[in-house]
């Protein structure tokens, strides 16, 4: 890297990373309940997968795979592509991001404000699937453009390992406490295998639970079959970094009872994230039901709510029986710096 490119580097990586952990007591069906969180909002460009992105462009150009005439060109279903555009307008690098055509409208005009170039795909342009295909080619037809290729590159999981996994356990130790357990949404898995693979170098018996909607269980069949409503994770396949045998179980959460949840967070505690920050909320709650309420399990905050409001984030929905939610009284929230 040159000295301005590395100079760049240095004082963005200020602007990543180190974010709170929040322990967030709550009674769940009469019982007490601690959700350990990270709080990823509070990123450059507003979610975890700013991490990603810094990381991935960093060893790029360590690596000499990209210069400051290198055009990065992803496929996303959002915040990876967000994140992109904001380390790529840093960085001076052009971006140019293939997305699936029914993602909020928040996320399209974030990469524009960015100065990003976007490239709405349909279903019948084959979705994510075809977002993928469409930056390959793309990328045979032009030497400057560079594939991030968040849903292959190990890269993904490493910056969670490095930096993201790290910061749980450094944070948890401040409290006398290992992991026993973590929970994520998988869109592109980079995200639960970077922090469990971490959390097992301080106990190996730490438990893997990638997490998926109920009503579109892709992890658990393989495939996509059905639709719902949290941005962001099932994204119709599952990701080559993705890998369940690895893992403890799949947990599955309804997306409605997801979204009152991410209300519920915002409403009265203050904290106001996405969707699947609700579901991830969800997901700790079960999977203390599997391996005991008083386990110390940890999950992400993944982004803020910003990016929901023209979605059904906003909607008001009828508590249905068999919803979580309704058997959830959130008590207050502790921060753990890192």
């Amino acid at each position: 890297m040159n000295e301005n490119i590395t100079k760049k580097f240095i004082e963005l990586e200020r602007l990543i990373g180190k974010t709170p952990l929040l322990a967030i007591d709550c009674i769940y069906k009469g019982e007490k309940r601690t959700v350990y969180a990270k709080y990823e909002a509070m990123q450059l460009s507003g979610s975890i997968k700013d991490r990603v992105a810094f990381y991935i462009m960093r060893e790029a150009y360590k690596k000499g795979a990209v210069d400051e005439n290198s055009i990065i060109v992803e496929a996303t279903s959002g915040n990876t592509g967000i994140a992109f555009c904001a380390v790529g307008a840093y960085l001076g690098n052009k971006v140019q991001i293939f997305m699936p055509d029914w993602m909020s409208i928040e996320r399209v005009n974030l990469m524009k404000s960015y100065g990003a170039e976007i490239r709405p795909v349909s279903r019948e342009e084959g979705g994510f699937l075809g977002s993928i295909e469409m930056t390959e080619k793309l990328a045979e037809q032009d030497s400057r453009v560079f594939l991030p290729g968040q849903f292959s590159n190990e890269e993904n999981c490493t910056a969670h390992y490095e930096t993201t996994g790290r910061e749980i356990a450094e944070q948890l130790e401040k409290l006398g406490k290992k992991a026993d357990a973590v929970v994520a949404g998988v869109g592109t898995g980079g995200t639960i295998m970077g922090i469990g693979r971490r959390l097992r170098t301080v106990n190996s018996d730490c438990r893997l639970f990638p997490l998926e909607p109920l009503n579109s269980p892709t992890l658990s069949t393989g495939y996509k079959v059905g639709s719902h409503r949290i941005q962001g994770i099932s994204d119709e396949f599952i990701p080559a970094i993705m890998k369940l045998d690895e893992c403890d179980g799949v947990i599955s959460v309804d997306d409605i009872d997801s979204i009152i949840m991410a209300q519920k967070l915002s409403r009265e505690l203050g904290i106001g994230v996405g969707i699947s920050s609700g579901a991830n909320f969800l997901g700790v709650l079960l999977a203390g039901d599997k391996i005991g309420a008083d386990k110390t399990i940890v999950t992400v905050l993944a982004d803020d709510n910003k990016k929901y409001l023209s979605t059904d984030y906003c909607s008001d929905f009828e508590i249905k029986d068999e919803y979580m939610s309704k058997d959830i009284e959130l008590l207050g929230v502790r921060t753990v710096s890192c």
